[in-house]
């Protein structure tokens, strides 16, 4: 059988075996830190409900537009993100070298793979705190049973200080990211979304049941459903534009590079729905799984980057089944963080494949190589830190760590830019027609995603890229 994406008349290239495959992988790509990590802290930090209802309102009006729009480039091209902004481009009549946004999002791709493995080895740490402390209190113990919550505290701060563990770890979640990239679309990258995201959904589910029974459920849904508009300033719905954009990963080009291995059949504007839905989903679903937990335990939801790697550990310390619940949510988060690594492996593993006439195993592994180099300066600019300041919650670049930096110069500048060029790319320069026969979309959806992509999507992309250079 002939996998999806390839074309007619040439030779098979890799591809999704099935429509649902596709939108798992997609889902996963979407998936990760920034729903269970950077949306509860922004809820948090942002006043809860006003904050979650003005997100909600970004997705369907900027992020899914973008999305649609990147895939649609990705399906209609059949190649790396580069490539196939170029061979729409010249479709079009317009200039090749349009290409640039997609190459902004391949660099953007690989410099985040470089810190985000760094983080998924902090995943991979407090799996073995807890499965250490599981052996040793039960599986009815408490999580860090009779420690003071000072010890578990300084669990993170103590991982800085260990320069060789740091970059230990992340390599261990860059290897595992590259042994999935490297087996290739179907055997690799496909197995990953079709095992690991249903199992995440389904640790989810049962952490986010046992939050609700054994922590604080009716204080968590007042907070995020209930909708003081008096909260809603320009800060908070800045901050609403901006997770709802690095949500759904937009601007590294991955779903250009995932929407190349989608067939003909597939709806892209009925799948960009599913996946924003779902993307959505997890994250709310993360606050519901989160707060109960740190309400309960009378922390604050504002402690920002912290909350998932200080206040859920403390949090987990009295609780019934605390260690055992502490594994699986970190299992969880490693789910999520690799099938989110995965996809930025690929999108440069695609490019250097289609670019030097070399196979998969080698590009992957030169990629991978490349990213360890940089994560583990990542890793070790955070050895003897005093204080937690990880993915972008610094004031400036000129404060950062070479992690920071790195994390603002793709945050703030390449993927902005890159999700700008795109929308522009889309709305005024490709060519009506190609556009047209490629979104899925027909009629007042048409005209309302031509809308937002040309005007609305621009000028908030924009107001994003402004406030992030003078931050």
């Amino acid at each position: 059988m002939a996998v999806m994406g390839a074309t007619d008349g040439a030779a098979p290239r890799e591809g999704w075996s099935s429509r649902t495959a596709f939108i798992l992988a997609a889902i996963g790509s979407a998936v990760g830190l920034g729903n269970l990590w950077r949306f509860p802290a922004e809820a948090g930090e942002n006043g809860g409900g006003a904050f979650v209802l003005f997100y909600i309102l970004c997705v369907a009006l900027i992020g899914l537009p973008v999305l649609l729009s990147e895939t649609l480039i990705g399906r209609h091209g059949q190649a790396s993100a580069p490539e196939s902004v170029r061979r729409v481009a010249l479709e079009s009549g317009a200039s090749k070298h349009w290409s640039v946004l997609a190459g902004m999002g391949v660099t953007a791709a690989f410099l985040i793979l470089s810190f985000y493995c760094v983080v998924g080895g902090w995943v991979l740490y407090y799996i073995g705190v807890f499965v250490s402390d599981l052996f040793q209190t039960g599986l009815t113990g408490g999580a860090f049973q009779g420690r003071p919550a000072s010890d578990i505290e300084s669990l993170l701060p103590s991982l800085f200080g260990n320069g060789g563990l740091m970059v230990g770890l992340d390599f261990a979640f860059l290897a595992v990211t590259l042994y999935f990239v490297a087996r290739g679309v179907s055997g690799g990258i496909e197995w990953v979304a079709t095992w690991l995201m249903p199992a995440f959904f389904a640790l989810l589910i049962l952490i986010t049941i046992y939050g609700f029974a054994t922590g604080a459920a009716s204080e968590t849904v007042a907070y995020l459903f209930t909708f003081d508009f008096s909260k809603l300033t320009p800060e908070v719905m800045l901050a609403a534009v901006g997770q709802a954009f690095f949500s759904l990963s937009l601007g590294v080009a991955g779903m250009i590079t995932y929407g190349a291995y989608a067939g003909k059949d597939v709806n892209l504007g009925k799948t960009s729905g599913i996946i924003a839905s779902a993307d959505t989903a997890v994250a709310l679903i993360a606050g519901l799984c989160i707060f109960p937990i740190v309400f309960a335990a009378g922390l604050s939801v504002s402690a920002g980057p912290g909350l998932m790697f200080q206040s859920l550990p403390v949090a987990f310390q009295n609780m019934p089944f605390g260690s055992l619940i502490g594994v699986a949510f970190f299992v969880m988060v490693a789910f999520a963080a690799l099938t989110s690594s995965v996809a930025l492996l690929e999108v440069p593993t695609a490019w250097t494949m289609e670019r030097f006439a070399i196979g998969r195993m080698p590009s992957a592994i030169i990629v991978a190589i490349g990213a360890a180099i940089l994560g583990a300066l990542s890793a070790l600019s955070f050895n003897e830190m005093a204080d937690f300041r990880p993915l972008g919650f610094i004031p400036t670049f000129a404060e950062a760590n070479f992690f920071d930096a790195l994390d603002g110069v793709t945050a703030k500048l390449f993927m902005p830019i890159g999700a700008i060029l795109t929308c522009v790319f889309v709305g005024w320069i490709a060519d009506t027609r190609l556009i047209d026969s490629e979104n899925g979309l027909d009629g007042a959806l048409h005209k309302l995603w031509r809308f937002l992509v040309r005007f609305l999507c621009p000028l908030a992309l924009i107001a994003i890229l402004v406030v992030g250079l003078s931050s």
